[in-house]
């Protein structure tokens, strides 16, 4: 048994029908960049002003720290505008692998890409909620604003550790739809799940060192013996 899972947001737990990837693949075009889709796969997961930095540069623009900084927010503003057109929603049985974990005594948190403005966004399009109480979604919420490095770094692991009290990363575990999810979890030292309700299939996801690689975040209750929720 586990204290304690780590999910990520967006292809993970979230279905936002692509959302970011065409956010941030129009945040470096329209600075002039262009953007090879093998590099936007790459970077996807990751701090997203990290990414920006790293796709204009790959795209041919020399990414000044000005420049950065203008084309994140340009980046949220135009992720909040497709969200509200066409808000986020939970992958399927997610919510029911939520709750049944945390029925079963393993505290969940959420590790996300996202700096915190956007992440309440998208948890308040699906109202979802972060605390301690039974009603609540999940116990905690990290995201890259909390640490000084994101994916695949270890801090959002082990910070969504710290926050909810859980000192062994033997007993944690960590999912996530990306290639460098599945690398943070290791780096972290904890059970390293990739998932493939995201963007990459089971292979790419398997080439990738890690301990699971399931269809979904709703199968993680079965690895435990859990009873497996119900999918709708």
């Amino acid at each position: 048994m586990i204290d304690l899972a780590v999910f990520d947001m967006a292809g993970t737990t979230v279905d936002d029908r692509g959302a970011v990837y065409d956010a941030l693949r129009w945040t470096v075009e329209a600075a002039g960049a262009s953007v090879a889709a093998d590099d936007l796969q790459r970077w996807m997961g990751t701090d997203k002003e990290e990414a920006i930095d790293a796709l204009l540069r790959l795209g041919g623009v020399t990414p000044t720290r000005e420049l950065v900084v203008e084309r994140f927010d340009a980046f949220r503003e135009h992720l909040v505008e497709l969200y509200r057109h066409q808000p986020p929603t939970p992958m399927p049985g997610v919510p029911d692998a939520l709750a049944v974990l945390r029925a079963n005594g393993i505290r969940v948190a959420l590790t996300t890409g996202f700096d915190d403005t956007v992440a309440r966004i998208v948890l308040d399009a699906l109202g979802w909620t972060v605390g301690q109480e039974a009603a609540d979604t999940v116990d905690a919420l990290v995201t890259t604003s909390a640490v000084s490095s994101g994916r695949p770094a270890p801090y959002m692991i082990h910070r969504a550790m710290e926050l909810t009290g859980v000192r062994d990363v033997r007993r944690v575990l960590a999912a996530g739809d990306t290639i460098v999810d599945v690398r943070a979890a290791k780096n972290a030292g904890v059970i390293a799940v990739g998932v493939c309700s995201g963007a990459l299939d089971r292979a790419t996801l398997e080439a990738e060192p890690h301990d699971q690689v399931l269809e979904s975040v709703a199968a993680v209750p079965e690895l435990f013996g859990i009873a497996a929720p119900a999918t709708h």
